[in-house]
């Protein structure tokens, strides 16, 4: 594991001050990438662990808004706002040309603004609807953390990356990942998967219904990203696992409830 690379990725994804030890390398966010899923592994923990502690005080209804509150409050909804950016996008240009325009304004258009409410308001409801148990909202977060992040990051190289111009001011974005990256991935995901199948009600079968919709989820989203754009952009990738959060929480309530 390279302490550099796994800062560099608790950086870029999240709001938590990172102080680094040496100048960082024109190609590190590639490979810092590998480290998304783990990222995204000690967000889900961390935010069960509010919700477990939240729970001793409040009702269901208030945990889940809470821990979904520090869950952005950490992220600085980073992914929501890509997901935003690609409905009002996707939604209000004709072009590539003017789709890519749209998604770099910083302003919020009706397509953007109604598609990120119906998203917090689904997420609400599916994660109340699993919080009459605690150890099937600590497999929800870890895995809808973990394994959207996962997901979303393996998109990278699959498509071409697209901007409107040369000298377009876009989110970083890393262009590749490595070999040494796309272990990390599968590793902290399989991990993952692995414990929680040993230690909360997800069943076998369980895992490879999540694991065969996800993969589903994603190949959607490639060919969704390559009809708009002919390739992705940052905002894509934030789409993407947004996409896959969901989708992990559905199918869990869908098993369990």
């Amino acid at each position: 594991m390279n302490k550099q690379h796994f800062l560099l990725a608790v950086s870029f994804l999240t709001r938590v001050p990172v102080h680094f030890e040496q100048e960082i390398e024109n190609n590190a966010l590639s490979e810092a990438s590998g480290y998304f899923a783990l990222v995204g592994l000690l967000l889900g923990v961390t935010l069960a662990a509010v919700y477990g502690v939240a729970s001793l005080i409040f009702p269901p209804s208030v945990c889940v808004i809470l821990t979904l509150s520090l869950g952005i409050l950490i992220t600085g909804a980073f992914h929501e706002d890509g997901f935003a950016d690609v409905w009002d996008g996707f939604g209000g240009g004709w072009t590539v040309s003017q789709k890519l325009s749209i998604m770099k304004d910083s302003r919020l258009g009706t397509y953007g603004a109604s598609a990120l409410i119906l998203l917090l308001l689904l997420k609400f409801q599916l994660l109340s609807l699993l919080s009459n148990s605690f150890t099937q909202v600590l497999c929800a977060l870890v895995l809808g953390h973990t394994l959207s992040r996962a997901m979303a990051t393996s998109i990278i190289g699959k498509l071409a990356y697209v901007q409107e111009d040369a000298q377009s001011k876009v989110k970083p974005v890393a262009m590749s990942l490595s070999s040494h990256a796309k272990d990390f991935l599968a590793l902290t995901s399989l991990c993952a998967l692995f414990v929680l199948w040993l230690f909360t009600p997800l069943s076998l079968m369980g895992v490879i219904i999540l694991v065969a919709v996800l993969f589903l989820t994603r190949q959607l989203c490639i060919n969704w990203f390559k009809q708009q754009l002919g390739g992705y952009t940052g905002d894509c990738l934030g789409a993407a696992q947004q996409c896959c959060e969901i989708m992990i929480y559905l199918t869990l309530v869908a098993l369990w409830v």
